[in-house]
Formats: structure tokens, sequence, C-alpha cells
């Protein structure tokens, strides 16, 4: 086991893992920016370190300067967390070119699997649905005669990255070119890779995803399924475990699928297999996340198993200590994230100084933050400042527990999302379960 890991992100996730390895024993470092000097993960950890200015490229995506700290500190192993530079194959093979272990899968399959068509390829070597389109990355001519092949609408997609950057709808014929192009540069502003691909636009679709743990000795565990449905502008609001849109064999089936996924690329460690689901139950492959999820907790939540930590132990070489028929899914999970930002005025994101601060409790209620009271949330940043997780016997029962949590939860200085989230959370199609992805675009107020 590692006797140091050093802790590669900031924010809620930071403050998560230096729990998880307090309680397993493991001494921190952290680093953070001029910006995070006083946050809570800097002064939770036993060592911490400013490594550059308020901006990421300054600060948490320098590699050098994080490297340079984990040596110098004698920290085994760098925990990249999620976003930043937890995806990034460069950061993981560097690191093992240091002696140090990056606790996520090998350069070589985050590799594989950020880059999209080559992920649509395996897959569909490996016999698991796909959705028609593309077999690579295409010009724009190319890209056209497929779409029309396809037939519209489609979506165009960058092949590297994610966070919803890149993607455009396309429904018709003449808004095809200008699309490409507005897509293709937004993947080269945001991932450094113009290259795009096509793929047919399903819609409705529900946006599920298997959480799956693979360790060095081929045993592989799927912890259930998430329903990610709830987006805006392809950014996850709320995720609920289980899915009461999937039936039994379905979820059998796709969990098998998710397996085959996490075997065709040799897969080691957490990671998450995303599908697509249309309106006739039939799923489709959508990417794999080479990493720890934001929406962990939920199934940390209905299976009472601690990813974070298996994350960890995996990593140094410690096999499972469990098999599938050891995972039990019991009782609904609901995660809402607790975004800084004001609906009302588009979505503005919201700085300035935390004034006053009440967490909700009671049983199997959680929120995993970095917030504290008096605490300046910084405008530099992505806006979630929270994620509000409840756990209970029966849905229905999970949705009231939220929403009493959201009316218990007081964040004064800055505004937020609650308001919105109430309003999804009374939704008659999110009570229902027949919510689709584009219920937020169509309104829900």
């Amino acid at each position: 086991m590692f006797h140091k890991i050093l802790i590669a992100n900031r924010g809620e996730i930071a403050v998560r893992i230096i729990r998880a390895c307090k309680e397993m024993g493991i001494a921190t470092v952290a680093v953070y920016s001029l910006a995070d000097r006083d946050a809570l993960h800097a002064s939770l950890s036993d060592e911490s370190y400013c490594i550059g200015g308020n901006k990421v490229s300054e600060s948490y995506l320098n590699m050098s300067a994080i490297l340079t700290i984990a040596q110098a500190t004698g920290a085994g192993a760098i925990h990249p967390g999620y976003g930043l530079l937890s995806e990034n194959a460069k950061f993981a093979s560097l690191c093992e070119k240091c002696n140090i272990k990056f606790i996520g899968p090998s350069a070589e399959v985050i590799s594989k699997m950020g880059d999209k068509d080559q992920a649509r390829r395996i897959m569909k070597n490996a016999d698991v649905p796909v959705i028609q389109g593309s077999d690579g990355v295409a010009s724009n001519d190319e890209a056209f005669k497929i779409a029309k092949k396809t037939g519209f609408p489609v979506l165009i997609k960058a092949r590297s990255g994610g966070g919803g950057k890149g993607i455009r709808r396309v429904d018709k014929e003449t808004d095809f070119e200008k699309a490409f192009l507005i897509a293709s540069n937004e993947a080269q502003a945001a991932f450094s890779d113009n290259a795009v691909y096509v793929e047919k636009f399903l819609h409705p679709v529900k946006h599920i995803e298997m959480q799956i743990i693979r360790d060095h000795f081929g045993n592989v565990v799927t912890l259930g399924e998430r329903d990610c449905s709830v987006q805006r502008n392809n950014q996850k609001q709320i995720e609920e475990s289980p899915s009461i849109f999937l039936d039994s064999k379905t979820r059998e089936r796709m969990a098998e699928d998710a397996v085959k996924a996490t075997k065709a690329v040799d897969y080691r460690g957490v990671g998450t297999i995303e599908f697509l689901v249309d309106k006739d139950g039939k799923y489709y492959f959508m990417e794999m996340n080479t990493r720890l999820q934001v929406e962990h907790p939920v199934s940390e939540m209905v299976t009472g198993i601690d990813i974070v930590k298996w994350q960890i132990r995996v990593a140094a070489g410690i096999p499972l200590a469990f098999s599938q028929k050891d995972v039990k899914v019991f009782g609904h999970a609901i995660e809402c994230r607790i975004n800084a930002e004001n609906p009302d005025k588009n979505f503005m994101p919201s700085a300035g100084r935390v004034t006053l601060l009440h967490i909700p409790g009671g049983p199997w209620v959680r929120f995993d933050t970095a917030l504290f009271q008096d605490y300046f949330v910084p405008p530099f940043y992505d806006s979630m400042i929270g994620k509000l997780i409840v756990h209970a016997a029966t849905r229905e029962e999970a949705i009231r527990k939220m929403k009493a949590s959201l009316c218990e939860l007081v964040i004064e200085g800055i505004d937020y999302n609650k308001d919105l989230l109430m309003d999804i959370l009374s939704n008659s199609e999110f009570e229902d379960g027949t919510y689709t992805t584009d219920l937020v675009a169509r309104g829900v107020r």
C-alpha cells in the first residue's frame, strides 16, 4: 500500500480523497493555486504546497510543478480526482516515467478511450452496440456524405475530450457545413485536437451509465447503474440509482456489455461505461470515462462500497475482496449537483464570500463539499461547489428526502441552483421516471 499520496485536484473531490486516505492510514499532499490558498483541501492534508497562479493552466494543469512536489515529498502515487489531469494520457505517462503511481488506468488505455472514434471501433469489435455513424474521424465532405446516408438529425462530436464541448446537433443538410466548422474549432480550442466524427442523433434518450471496478488479476464487478438523464447543455444535474426505466433483462445485458467493454481494453481501476438508451429500450455505447466520476457517491450509497478506497487499493495492486455475487443494490439514492450559478440569469456563475452555511443532516444524507462559512468561492473554476446525496428505502421516499434536504441547505453570499433542482424534482416526468436528457431544455418550471 502507498504510504503517501499527492492529490492533484481541488474542491470537494480533493477533500473526499483526503478523507479516504486518512481512514486508510495514508499520508496526503495537497497542491493549491493562489486563489485556493485558504481552501479546505489545503488545510486538511498533511502537507500542502502552492503550485502557481489562479488559472488552472498555471496551477492544477501544471504537470511539471505537480510531479516536482510529488518527488520532493516522497509521494508514491498521485490521485487526479476527476476533470483536470484525470484523463490526460501524457500526465499518466510522465507519472510512470517518474516512478510515481498514477491512480487510474494506463496511459495507453486513457489514450484509446479518449479517442472517441477509436473507442467506437474497439467496442464494435467487442460486440458492444454502438450508434450508427462514421467509423473514424472524417473531413467535412466525408462527414456530410455519412450524415446523408445515416439520415438527419446527426451529431458532430469531437474525437477528444468531454464535458459537452465540441458537440453540435445538425437537423438539416443546409446547416451541416457551419456546424462542422464550429464543432471542429471548439474541439481545437478545448482539446488542441480539431478531429470530429459523426453519429446518428437519438431522441429522446436516457443517459445510463455502469460503474465498474477491475483489478490487476482480471477480477471485475459492476456496481449497478446510474440514471444521469437530467442534464443542461450536456452537463449532468441530477443522478440516481437504480434506474426505474430499465427492466431486469436490459439491466443484466447492459452490465454484461460493460464488463465486455472493460475487458476489451484490459482496463484496470475504477471507470464508467456510458450508454444511451432509446425510447424502445435499445442501448448503445457512448463513451468510457477512465476516471472517478462526479456522481460516484450514488453507487456508494446503494451498494455500501467505498469506491475511492477501492480505487486506491486496486492501484496499489490489491485484488478485489468481493465478487459480483457479493454486490447488492439496496434502496434508492439521488444526487443533486449544487452549482454556484443563477438559473434566472442565464446560469451566470456566482463568486463571493459564503456568509452563512447550513448543511442538511439526518440518516443517509450526505453533502460532499469543500465549502465552509467565510470561504470565498473563486471565479476561476468549475461552478460546482457541492453534491447533495440522499438514500432511502424507496425512490418516492428518496425524492421526498432530497426535497427536505434541499430546503434545509442554506448558502448565503452567493447564488446557487436550489430552486431549479426543486423544480426538477417536482416535475411529473421526473416523478414517474420517464424524463429524458432534454427535460431541462424543454423547461421544467
